[in-house]
């Protein structure tokens, strides 16, 4: 029997899809996702399926919508039995390690049934709340404390190359999951490494256009945004030099992608928990043995095609209960869209179907309560075409009132696909 290949995912914490060379950021900080885009296979148009820290990563974890396993929101626990890419590995003959941040528990530590089945534990649940800058606390599989030393995503990639330094018989899957570069949440701040955002700062002569149109924290924190967004590449590129000294670069499927994205508070009064492309649009790449030279997927990918599509490029049968599609079975994707669900700031869903971008919400609801609603109003819709930025909202306008209904009948029934209940959408008034 051939050897399965290695997987590794990269993830990261609330990074705009645009903080790359990639979808051409002037400033230069990723050379090492750029090259591994270009190598592999570049998900041009990846979005979350959810905005927020812990139901992104239910969803990345089971390959189940959040309101089908119930996370619809932080701080509600994986459900017990709920089976965990740690368990579809496991099963098919591989070493699951996790290291980083979880945030699908109760608390820190992790009890050992909240581990979502990993064979090697160094996390902790919300690791924001247990580290800081350069001071990193985790935990392993029994609760022991680990104090890493150095600035904290390389206390967190040194974890993971000594990780894959052990000796083993089997193949592994590692999920590296940082907390950069999400804000440090007790001071509200993104505390790049010492240096940093300083050099960074007289590099920048402008911003992202919805930046710099609609301001937020931009100019007191963008800075010191792309800096974490630097190291963590800095980083990335460790790993891979890793891999290559230890002769497993060839035989390793390598996954980057992002939980959701950073809008720094220019949409709502935080940096997420919006439909809008800065706070769910996020970097992606797959690279490795039967994916490299394949090219660019153009399609829009969400958040929940990326667990089978894991599967599906290490040779594993994808389950029937996932609720997304393999990216590299073409054949088999359906249209040609995504669909969020959002929580916390409001019940909200928007679909992102070719140039459009359509949002509603239910303005009764109780955002932190209610996983959905049986009845929305329309809130925004953009022409990305024409308005990438997302500025010019058009839900209102009368000559739109067909496009709205055509689109409130396939938001309606992505709604029920992803197993919600049937629900009414209002027009704008």
């Amino acid at each position: 029997m051939t050897k399965r290949p290695n997987v590794l995912v990269f993830f990261t914490d609330q990074q705009r899809w645009d903080t790359v060379g990639a979808h051409n950021n002037p400033l230069d900080l990723t050379p090492n996702f750029d090259r591994m885009a270009e190598m592999g296979r570049f998900i041009r148009n990846s979005f979350t399926c959810q905005p927020v820290c812990g139901p992104a990563r239910s969803a990345f974890q089971t390959g189940k919508y959040p309101t089908t396993t119930g996370c619809y929101r932080n701080d509600i626990p994986l459900p017990e039995g709920e089976k965990t890419l740690a368990h579809y590995f496991g099963e098919a003959g591989y070493e699951t390690g996790y290291i980083g941040k979880w945030h699908l528990a109760g608390g820190d530590p992790v009890p050992r049934d909240q581990q979502g089945g990993y064979d090697y534990w160094l996390a902790a649940n919300i690791l924001e709340f247990t580290s800081w800058p350069y001071q990193t606390d985790l935990f392993d599989g029994e609760g022991e404390r680990h104090r890493l030393p150095g600035y904290r995503v390389d206390a967190l990639t040194d974890a993971a190359i000594r990780y894959l330094d052990q000796k083993r018989e089997k193949p592994f899957f590692l999920f590296l999951s940082f907390l950069e570069p999400h804000h440090q949440n007790q001071h509200d701040n993104y505390p790049a490494p010492v240096g940093y955002a300083d050099r960074i700062a007289k590099r920048i002569s402008s911003y992202p256009d919805d930046l710099e149109t609609l301001g937020g924290t931009t100019r007191q924190h963008y800075h010191g945004y792309m800096g974490m967004v630097a190291r963590l590449d800095e980083a990335f590129g460790r790993v891979i030099d890793a891999l290559i000294s230890l002769g497993e670069l060839d035989n390793t499927i390598i996954l980057f992608s992002s939980d959701h994205g950073c809008h720094f508070k220019t949409r709502n009064d935080e940096y997420k928990r919006s439909g809008h492309e800065a706070s769910i649009r996020v970097p992606t790449l797959i690279a490795g043995p039967g994916l490299n030279g394949g090219g660019e997927i153009t399609r829009a990918a969400s958040l929940i095609d990326l667990p089978p599509t894991l599967l599906d490029a290490a040779g594993i049968d994808v389950p029937a209960e996932m609720q997304g599609y393999s990216l590299l079975r073409p054949d088999g994707l359906p249209e040609d869209e995504v669909f969020i669900q959002i929580s916390e700031s409001q019940v909200g869903r928007a679909l992102r179907s070719g140039k459009w971008k359509y949002c509603v919400a239910d303005p009764a609801a109780d955002s932190w309560n209610d996983s959905a609603s049986r009845s929305y109003t329309e809130t925004h819709l953009y022409d990305l075409d024409r308005d990438p930025a997302e500025l010019d909202n058009l839900v209102a306008a009368p000559e739109y009132a067909e496009l709205r209904a055509l689109l409130a009948k396939r938001l309606s029934a992505r709604i029920i696909a992803a197993g919600e209940e049937p629900a009414e959408i209002v027009p704008a008034d």
